[in-house]
This record gives structure tokens, C-alpha cells and sequence, in this order.
């Protein structure tokens, strides 16, 4: 996941435009709004990225604890919410080190498929001890074994029709096709799961997970799920 990060942390292309990233974050934070039960809630966002529009999110919780592993996102996370008290921003590190049953929601998005196996077990542990007995996990957009390459470019070309950045996008997949990122993604994967395969995973890291319909973001190509606490497993 080092690559990931590093690359992440850097001036990146993966947004056609401005308009694009803006939309992007509304879009996820809306969504996550949606899984929130209570405005009392603690709200943990593992790998937040960016994570432009949080404080919409935070508008609808308690606490929302944003967790990075980019320096440099990090950073720029501290310095964009510095004002806000509802909105914590964390290292991964000291995600790990926070008290256990202190999260009442749980989210990554887009994180799976940067991450090993391993990786994503660890991330899965962490965050299960850390969650309330009550708590939930959503694991979004998880890429699935049988979509490719094709139904992603389908789904940004749709999102930017709806939205008026067409053009922009078009230019921005060539742009990408000759980018850094293209070449990360072809060099080291990214990691796929099926539904069943997903499913097991979380319960072997003593969560019960189900796949719901509708995906976090515009990609509907992607998977979506939540998981809690297994029975019997502490």
C-alpha cells in the first residue's frame, strides 16, 4: 500500500477537474450521511483521503474522526478543519491506539482495493475492536473481479454528462492513460473481491457482513457492504 500512499500524497491526476473532485466528496459524504443513526455519533473515516466535504459529515454527527495515512493529505486535512471541533484527524498509527468500543460508525471507501490481503485483515481488526458493540462498518466501493477498466471510464463519462464536466472528462482519461497512475495500476493491481469472498473475509476478521444495493459513490459497478459485530466473538 506504500506505493498507494506515496502516490496519493503527490500532485496526482485522478480528478478530470476541479468540478469533478468538488462533486466527488459531496457525493461520498452525502452517501455516508445516509448510515449515520444519531447527531451523537462518533464517525471514524478510515483512509479518508481528501475528504473535501466532511464537514457535512460532521454537521450530521457528534464526532468525526478523520483517519490518513498521507502525510501530506494529512496535513492539508489539519489546516482545511482546523476550525471545526467536531472534526479530528488522526494517523492510522493512532487509530490503532485509540480505546477500544469508541466508534459508533466505521467507513472506507475506496480502500480495498489499494490494500493487500493482509493489509486490509489488519485494517478490518483494528476497526473491529474499535467498534461499539451497536457499531457498524460500511466497506465501499470494492471492486469486483469480473468489472474492468471499462464500466469505471462508463461510470465517470455518466457522472460527468449528469453533471456538465464532459468535456473535462474526456481530456482527463487520456490525460490519465498517460499518467503515473496508469502505470502504478499496471504494475502492482489493484485488489478485487466477489461478493461471497468479501462476505467470508469479514467474518473471518468477526464482522457479519451484507452486501447492500445501492454503492457508495457514482460507480454502480462497485460493491457496497456493512458489517457488525459477529455473535460471540470479542
Amino acid at each position: 500500500m506504500d506505493e498507494w500512499i506515496d502516490y496519493y500524497d503527490s500532485t496526482h491526476t485522478i480528478y478530470v477537474s476541479k468540478l469533478h473532485r468538488e462533486l466527488h466528496f459531496k457525493l461520498i459524504a452525502r452517501d455516508i450521511i445516509a448510515y449515520i443513526d444519531r447527531p451523537d455519533q462518533v464517525v471514524l473515516d478510515y483512509a479518508c483521503g481528501e475528504a473535501l466535504s466532511s464537514n457535512m459529515v460532521a454537521d450530521a454527527c457528534g464526532t468525526l474522526i478523520l483517519a490518513e495515512a498521507a502525510p501530506g493529505v494529512r496535513g492539508r486535512l489539519i489546516a482545511r478543519f482546523a476550525p471545526d471541533t467536531r472534526i479530528k484527524v488522526r494517523s492510522l498509527q493512532e487509530v490503532r491506539n485509540m480505546p477500544e468500543k469508541s466508534v459508533d460508525l466505521a467507513v472506507m471507501n475506496s480502500v480495498s482495493q489499494y490494500m493487500t490481503a493482509d493489509e486490509l485483515d489488519q485494517a478490518l481488526q483494528v476497526i473491529r475492536r474499535l467498534l461499539k458493540p451497536s457499531g457498524r462498518l460500511v466497506l465501499g466501493d470494492v471492486l469486483r473481479p469480473e468489472v474492468g477498466m471499462f464500466r469505471d471510464v462508463i461510470a465517470l463519462l455518466r457522472f460527468a454528462a449528469m453533471h456538465g464536466f464532459f468535456r473535462d472528462a474526456l481530456i482527463g482519461l487520456v490525460s490519465t492513460a498517460l499518467s503515473d497512475y496508469r502505470e502504478l495500476r499496471k504494475n502492482l493491481g489493484l485488489q478485487r473481491y466477489g461478493e461471497a469472498e468479501m462476505i467470508a473475509k469479514l467474518e473471518r476478521n468477526g464482522l457479519i457482513g451484507t452486501r447492500v444495493r445501492t454503492n457508495i459513490g457514482y460507480n454502480p459497478w462497485r460493491m457496497t457492504f456493512v458489517a457488525v459485530h459477529a455473535p460471540g466473538v470479542e
